[in-house]
């Protein structure tokens, strides 16, 4: 018979990349382990990080959320996004990649996921929501250096003209201006990360990038599994997300920073304001 572990890895084959934590100082370590470039001789990270207050979730878009055909209703929601988006909210040059930015800015389903490359931002998104304390939150860490290697050729050459790691959209409308296009750059699937434009305060302050799946149905975290070596996922303990909660607030981590305006400070004085929960251990 199988074991219960050998069981749990056919189901979730990410589960030989989960690295576990038990103290603050113990996550420290894992959130910036191979950091140190030795060519530039400094600290920096090469991954992209995106926090779950569940780790039992995996990493899905708000368009698979949708459920139902999502896959045909794409299009829709993107078009008339376009048609009826306020006109201070045009872009120019008009542009399929900012308006795509934009509308998962504010909420629209799309097939992007945020990420961040600040892991105390990803940290904030897993603990903010005290409700969720009694269960044990995790951090995707995405390797985008090595990530480039499974690109199409042209976004490869592109990168490499341009000296970066990851894309922006002034870089995929040169490679491929719409979806369609994306989606024709390769037979295999791929999952690219760019930055989105500098659209208000809030995704400077978070550091934000997206990923971005080259088909609208794909998994990431069923693409991720198969590529072990571009990724690990950081399992924080219940336990820990008080304490994690508390040195984040202090370090100014918090609504007031990442949500710039009154509802963010709103949000953030209700929330350091509220009577503690109690996490049964």
């Amino acid at each position: 018979m199988h074991s219960k572990q050998t069981t749990d890895r056919h189901k979730r084959p990410w589960l030989h990349a989960e690295v576990h934590v038990t103290t603050w100082i113990d996550l420290q370590s894992k959130l910036f382990d191979g950091s140190w470039q030795p060519d530039l001789r400094r600290f920096r990270s090469p991954f992209a990080f995106r926090g779950l207050s569940d780790a039992g979730a995996a990493p899905e878009t708000t368009l698979m959320r949708l459920g139902g055909d999502y896959q045909r209703r794409e299009r829709s929601l993107l078009r008339n996004f376009r048609k009826y988006a306020h006109r201070d909210s045009s872009v120019r040059p008009d542009s399929n990649w900012k308006w795509i930015a934009l509308a998962q800015h504010h909420g629209l389903p799309t097939r992007l996921l945020d990420w961040s490359f600040s892991p105390y931002v990803a940290l904030h998104f897993a603990t903010v929501d005290a409700r969720q304390w009694h269960r044990a939150a995790a951090l995707w860490c995405v390797d985008c250096v090595r990530l480039k290697r499974y690109l199409p050729a042209g976004l490869q050459r592109l990168l490499k003209k341009e000296d970066s790691d990851v894309l922006t959209d002034e870089m995929l409308d040169r490679a491929a201006p719409s979806l369609e296009a994306f989606e024709r750059m390769s037979r295999r699937p791929f999952v690219a990360f760019f930055e989105p434009p500098s659209l208000d305060d809030r995704i400077v302050n978070q550091a934000a990038l997206f990923s971005i799946t080259s088909r609208v149905n794909m998994s990431l975290s069923d693409w991720l599994s198969h590529h072990p070596e571009l990724f690990r996922k950081i399992i924080i303990p219940a336990h820990l997300k008080r304490e994690i909660r508390d040195k984040l607030d202090q370090a100014n981590i918090n609504e007031r920073m990442l949500f710039p305006g009154l509802d963010g400070l709103s949000q953030w004085l209700t929330r350091y304001y509220s009577p503690g929960i109690d996490v049964k251990s």
